[in-house]
């Protein structure tokens, strides 16, 4: 019996997570009642066994009115003084606790995903998908040339390039210096390679400002295919063997490799640029 009342009682007083500081006050006012109705049976039975065993100092209708008035309100009170600060408490922790898990996995200068987040995001689904990795043509020469500043600026641009063209059921991320990654769940292979290309076509279109001068910048990309079940590395290897064929063969394009996992395979890679 003990040990079903202490459960009920740590049900009840259980604070779980709260969404905001009016959901704490709403539980709170919620448990002191259930606080207060709790401690006015026991008041009121306290007082039925004194009087039981003729222990009373006073009448026992007088210590039914006492008990009434006095335990219920005091009791809701002190409930609620208790519960409140301590649900604030555990509502900031929890809202500082998502800001640093937010913060791990957000590269700053990007406003994407960084490769912790990619990584783990990408080796946990089970679907089909796809990757694209996309490095900065020439960025050391940007560097050299406008600044290190001028150099942020285009990352910050090019995260924003890629979160309005790719939708949600893709991730984007900054896995690198002035390299760039996103993979899609569930979508066929040839739309992925075209939001692909437009991602790159409208990178290229885009005008940095730095010292009174503009200057445009543009991006190689390698894209392959996964199954299911592989994860990162074994698809990032293909698809950075792509994203070399676009250097070497000029830059400022998407070579696709349609190599995949399957054991078996008795073709080298193959691949076709986006033009």
């Amino acid at each position: 019996m003990g040990s079903v009342i202490r459960g009920w009682i740590v049900d009840q007083l259980f604070f779980g997570g709260f969404a905001s500081y009016r959901d704490i006050c709403r539980k709170a006012v919620w448990v002191a009642c259930k606080v207060a109705l709790v401690a006015y049976g026991l008041n009121l039975g306290a007082h039925f066994l004194l009087y039981a065993f003729d222990l009373l100092p006073y009448g026992l209708g007088s210590a039914l009115i006492i008990a009434t008035v006095l335990t219920p309100p005091i009791t809701f009170i002190l409930a609620v003084l208790a519960y409140v600060p301590v649900g604030f408490a555990i509502h900031d922790l929890g809202v500082s606790r998502a800001e640093f898990e937010r913060l791990s996995r957000t590269d700053m200068l990007s406003g994407l995903a960084n490769r912790r987040a990619f990584l783990d995001q990408f080796d946990r689904c089970d679907q089909d998908k796809a990757m694209l990795v996309l490095d900065l043509d020439q960025f050391k020469l940007i560097n050299d040339t406008y600044g290190h500043l001028a150099g942020d600026a285009v990352i910050a641009k090019v995260g924003e390039a890629l979160a309005k063209v790719f939708p949600d059921t893709c991730t984007c991320a900054r896995i690198g210096g002035e390299e760039f990654a996103v993979f899609c769940r569930d979508m066929p292979f040839g739309e992925f390679a075209a939001l692909g290309e437009i991602a790159r076509r409208r990178i290229a279109g885009m005008r940095i400002e730095a010292d009174d001068a503009g200057f445009s910048v543009t991006v190689s990309g390698g894209l392959a295919r996964a199954l299911p079940e592989e994860k990162f590395g074994e698809v990032f290897s293909r698809a950075d063997k792509a994203l070399y064929a676009a250097k070497t063969g000029g830059r400022d394009q998407i070579v696709l490799c349609y190599e995949t996992g399957n054991i078996g395979d008795a073709k080298p890679v193959l691949r076709s640029r986006i033009a």
